[in-house]
């Protein structure tokens, strides 16, 4: 009898599944519109009340994404406190949406790997990943790992795109 061989295995080819970039922090959002006097306008002297009380510890652990889903003008500043008090406790946050908080961690996790590892690669990159934002993921993971990699495909090894060959 003839022994089964993997040949996937044997051909040195690295399956990466782009889910293992996806966010493990929970994700939080802070809503600046719930500050607005009378839902229009922020009274700084209010504003900075609210930011001495607030309980800024309930977002340890967590990503925050601070944003206003009131269509009013909020100054930048007001981002800036809200950032700065989240800064204090080493809490990660940026000013937007959640997409926007989702790509930011997807591109830090990516950005984090050491190419090393990578050096002349052969790379499939998974097709069906479970990962928010795939489209920016995907670019995100080849603009890092074509710098070190022989090759980049998209799919699966039975049926593969080629995406990036060195020359």
């Amino acid at each position: 009898m003839e022994e089964i061989k993997n040949k996937v295995a044997e051909s040195g080819l690295i399956q990466m599944d782009l889910a293992k970039f996806k966010p493990t922090s929970k994700i939080v959002g802070i809503d600046i519109a719930d500050q607005l006097w009378q839902g229009l306008i922020l009274k700084e002297k209010d504003f900075r009340v609210w930011l001495k009380e607030h309980d800024w510890s309930q977002y340890q652990n967590n990503a925050v994404y601070v944003f206003c889903s009131a269509d009013a003008i909020i100054p930048v500043w007001a981002y800036m406190l809200v950032t700065s008090k989240l800064n204090e406790l080493n809490i990660f946050s940026i000013v937007g949406s959640k997409n926007d908080l989702e790509k930011t961690l997807i591109k830090n996790a990516i950005e984090g790997v050491d190419l090393s590892d990578f050096q002349d690669a052969r790379i499939i990159v998974k097709g069906c990943s479970d990962i928010p934002a795939p489209e920016f993921a995907m670019a995100t993971f080849l603009t890092h790992f074509q710098k070190v990699s022989k090759s980049i495909m998209f799919g699966e090894p039975c049926s593969t795109v080629p995406i990036f060959k060195r020359k």
